[in-house]
């Protein structure tokens, strides 16, 4: 390892403090320096090239290293670098950008209350839709219900409306009116049970959730459309048409979480519209600049939008950066470049089918229990047993096995437990894809001997 590595290093341990660590044990191993990125691609500090198939955190769409987006930065921050919303006042890249939002996203979401990310997103929505019911006059409906294993993001809010369990167990969450159903896994929970009807019985749990907590109290229902941290989980056909009609039948609010489907990962604009979902508030970040800026934006419909601004009253939230005019420029500029390169089209109808095709290959891998894709995302189910499903026991870390693998022999991918997950650019070449199977298909190899 250089010197410079090792610095590096050093002063990592000593001053940074990563998200989701375990300190002790990163300061003992040492993080990995990323240098620098180009399409689809990072480079370390000690030289080795990964072909990123997380695309960083499922948000750098059009890849590394777009000259474009930092030109549009640029070019805003020498003309206004910063300025706020609040004060009754506005600037031309927010009210451009919301404009292009509502043009974009489906019909009736012609609104946009702007953030520095997804997790802001989801907290803006807990207070949104409980301060429309009350400027409907029912205060009592404060109830949201989430899913099990959904991720929502890690402030107090979002972890609460997500149902992950280890979140939970830190911090005394979650927050007291939020509650969770089962999530349509179907390999992990319906084994041995029709898709379609797990799928229903699973969305059929948000009505008895309603009923039990009584329709006056609940507010809005919230869930991504597939989930992706909790481990690539497509829901079976049957699951989202029923949940819309729950949500119609009892006049529930729908918040669909597309921090991160949204921006072509499902081969249309966004995934509610691959589901035909009807959604009241539409979460959207990561892919709305790339990555190369935070941002992020609540899609709000007219019917919520007409029910806060009727009230007459304040609506006390928001945030420093809420349309940030330099991440606007980009997010605008980024859009700008999906729809000149047809980067939806390309998705849907050519390098989607093309990713589905190869990643069906490792089906037939000794330690995959199965493999599905959606568009451009993708996971494989590592077990021990193919014939019996069975899974490893915690104590092999099959799935951390596997990731370090993975990285060593140049590909980023990640593990959700024992289930490995990827989310590529979308500007990712068939040729490239061609090299992240054969790099999949080698770490499996190594894992199977590592765990053997």
């Amino acid at each position: 390892m250089s010197t410079a590595t090792l610095t590096i290093q050093q002063q990592d341990s000593a001053h940074c403090l990563h998200p989701f660590t375990n300190f002790k044990e990163l300061n003992a191993k040492g993080a990995r320096v990323i240098e620098r990125g180009e399409g689809v691609f990072v480079f370390d500090s000690e030289g080795n090239k990964l072909l990123d198939a997380m695309a960083g955190l499922w948000c750098v769409n059009l890849g590394y290293g777009r000259q474009e987006l930092v030109g549009a930065a640029a070019k805003q921050m020498q003309q206004l670098p910063y300025y706020n919303l609040f004060f009754q006042t506005t600037h031309s890249p927010a009210v451009e950008l919301s404009t292009l939002l509502a043009e974009l996203t489906p019909e009736g979401l012609n609104h946009a209350f702007f953030t520095g990310s997804g997790s802001e997103c989801n907290d803006t929505v807990v207070r949104m839709v409980r301060h429309y019911w009350a400027s409907k006059g029912q205060p009592n409906k404060l109830e949201i219900i989430s899913r099990n294993n959904a991720y929502h993001g890690s402030t107090m809010a979002g972890a609460s409306l997500g149902g992950m369990g280890f979140m939970h167990a830190q911090g005394g969450l979650p927050l007291p009116n939020i509650s969770h159903i089962d999530q349509p896994y179907w390999f992990e929970e319906g084994q041995g049970q029709d898709p379609q009807q797990f799928g229903l019985e699973r969305a059929q749990q948000l009505e008895q959730k309603i009923l039990e907590l009584g329709e006056d109290k609940v507010a809005a229902f919230i869930a991504e459309p597939i989930q992706g941290a909790g481990g690539v989980i497509i829901p079976p056909d049957s699951y989202w048409p029923e949940i819309q009609r729950i949500c119609d039948k009892y006049d529930i609010l729908l918040i669909v979480d597309e921090v991160i489907c949204g921006f072509g990962r499902t081969g249309e604009w966004f995934a509610c519209q691959t589901y035909n979902i009807k959604p009241d508030l539409l979460c959207l970040a990561k892919g709305i600049t790339s990555g190369y800026l935070p941002m992020g934006a609540v899609m709000v419909s007219d019917k919520v939008a007409q029910g806060l601004t009727e009230a007459d009253t304040e609506f006390a939230h928001g945030f420093t950066y809420s349309g940030h005019p330099a991440a606007c420029a980009v997010a605008i500029e980024n859009i700008r470049i999906m729809q000149q390169e047809n980067i939806i089209s390309h998705v849907r109808d050519d390098i989607a089918p093309y990713l589905a095709q190869r990643w069906q290959e490792l089906a037939s891998h000794p330690l995959v229990g199965e493999a599905r894709s959606k568009g451009m995302v993708a996971a494989i189910e590592l077990v021990a047993d193919k014939n019996t499903l069975q899974r490893f026991s915690k104590e092999q870390g099959a799935g951390g096995v596997c990731r370090d693998i993975c990285i060593n022999n140049g590909l980023i991918m990640r593990a959700c437990g024992d289930t490995m997950i990827i989310s590529p650019p979308l500007v990712i070449t068939k040729q490239q894809v061609d090299q992240l199977i054969t790099l999949a298909k080698q770490s499996l190899d190594d894992t199977l001997q590592a765990l053997s």
